[in-house]
């Protein structure tokens, strides 16, 4: 059975919360690699210093209740394009060329577009143009050379390589800096899929042994979660610096959670990262919204936000009507973000395999307290964070029962099998968008 997706139109009713300014607002999303919620001080955290997040979190929005899925690429097939990976993912390190991203949106409404930091998503410069990009400074677009110190990028479809030291986030972190200044004029947005804070865990500029062994890996690590705070501030700062703060909407997400083998103390005890897992650890990550003019400054929002929830949101803030042909899964946040309504979604479905394919190695829907699978095993992930036992259905009270049966609803939306396209293009010998324009021209 196919899943009944969300129809979003985005009307030009949503023009009054535009700025007063004659100006659309600007975007920028920026995606941290390898974050889980417990790396942020303001979240609960005590291992890491973020204190431009944190002071982030006190002058807009955080919210509690992020989840995404536990591994980058299908998380980003979903943030991108707003469709949940039941009906869009094909398989690692890759995103399929017939899909439509928040980037086509802003493009196509008028705005400068921008993506700079990890792609991972294949296609070459002319997959990243087709997505809706303008602009590109990547790293893993066409190769993998180091990210970090003397990194390989590719600039705008030329491969740079820099070999006297240089540290790869900040080369990236100064395209996007300079995109800011050049496009203060707006309306203007940009995607900044960060390469911090995944490993090799590295040290930084910051790191008083950089250009060095490595070292010990936590340590590392501390210092690039320090790193990667410090660049987030430096985009603030740029957009303080031109007059564009007020106007712009900044978030900030992780991708999944963190490494497995990073341990964190986070409210008085160890957590240990769970990216690529089952457990809440892969999967909650850090949420947090700063736009001066519109947000509703020191908000913790509990709100349930899924990877698919962006594009709606960026889009009803900039007051961009979709075709209406145009089907999502996602729910906008933005009234969340204001303090003016609820989110409507009641439940998060993840449909998880890393290859793609025709089965995920997990399937679950949760509410923020409850998560059920599809072989009918529920949790209270509140109490029971790793999951180690279900609770038998004998022993479920009366509030375990309303969610086992709100969750199966959920679950009931993606039962069945995988839309065919998916499958067609899954596996190792699928397509590449370039590889798919070569045998097009062939074939004429």
């Amino acid at each position: 059975m196919r899943p009944a997706p969300v129809l979003f139109c985005f009307l030009a009713c949503f023009s009054a919360l535009l700025p007063a300014a004659d100006r659309r607002p600007n975007v920028i999303l920026i995606l941290v690699d390898d974050f889980g919620y417990e790396c942020v001080t303001v979240n609960g955290g005590q291992s890491y210093r973020t204190p431009v997040l944190d002071r982030m979190a006190k002058e807009g929005v955080r919210f509690t209740q992020c989840h995404v899925q536990p591994l980058c690429t299908p998380t980003r097939a979903a943030l991108m394009t707003g469709i949940d990976n039941f009906r869009n993912y094909t398989r690692f390190g890759h995103l399929d060329p017939s899909q439509r991203t928040f980037a086509n949106l802003f493009r196509e409404a008028g705005y400068a577009t921008a993506v700079v930091g990890k792609w991972q998503l294949q296609g070459g410069p002319d997959g990243v143009k087709a997505f809706g990009f303008d602009e590109h400074c990547l790293w893993q677009l066409d190769r993998r050379p180091s990210r970090y110190r003397n990194p390989g990028l590719e600039v705008n479809g030329r491969q740079v390589d820099y070999v006297n030291g240089e540290y790869g986030p900040d080369v990236l972190n100064a395209y996007a800096v300079d995109f800011i200044s050049r496009k203060k004029n707006g309306p203007f947005f940009l995607y900044y899929p960060m390469v911090l804070t995944h490993d090799p865990f590295e040290p930084t500029p910051a790191s008083p042994d950089y250009g060095k062994k490595p070292g010990e890996k936590q340590a590392n690590f501390s210092d690039m979660v320090s790193y990667a705070d410090a660049e987030i501030g430096r985009l603030l700062d740029t957009l303080t610096k031109t007059g564009v703060r007020d106007d712009t909407l900044v978030l900030v997400v992780g991708d999944n959670g963190t490494g497995r083998s990073i341990v964190s103390k986070f409210e008085g005890r160890d957590y240990a990262g769970g990216k690529g897992g089952r457990t809440v650890s892969g999967s909650h990550v850090p949420l947090i919204v700063s736009w001066p003019r519109r947000a509703s400054a020191g908000r913790v929002s509990d709100g349930l936000v899924s990877a698919v929830d962006f594009l709606p949101t960026v889009a009803e803030a900039c007051s961009i009507v979709r075709d209406k042909n145009h089907v999502i899964d996602g729910f906008s946040f933005l009234g969340e973000i204001t303090g003016q309504s609820r989110t409507e979604r009641t439940a998060i479905h993840s449909w998880y395999a890393r290859e793609g394919g025709t089965r995920p190695s997990h399937q679950s829907a949760l509410d923020g307290r409850h998560k059920l699978y599809v072989d009918g095993a529920l949790y209270d992930i509140v109490s029971n964070p790793a999951e180690k036992s279900p609770i038998p259905a004998p022993a479920q009270n009366e509030a375990q029962a309303r969610a086992r049966t709100a969750l199966a609803a959920e679950l009931a939306k993606f039962s069945g099998s995988r839309p065919e396209w998916t499958l067609a293009k899954s596996g190792p010998g699928a397509e590449t968008p370039v590889k798919a324009a070569k045998n097009k021209k062939k074939a004429k």
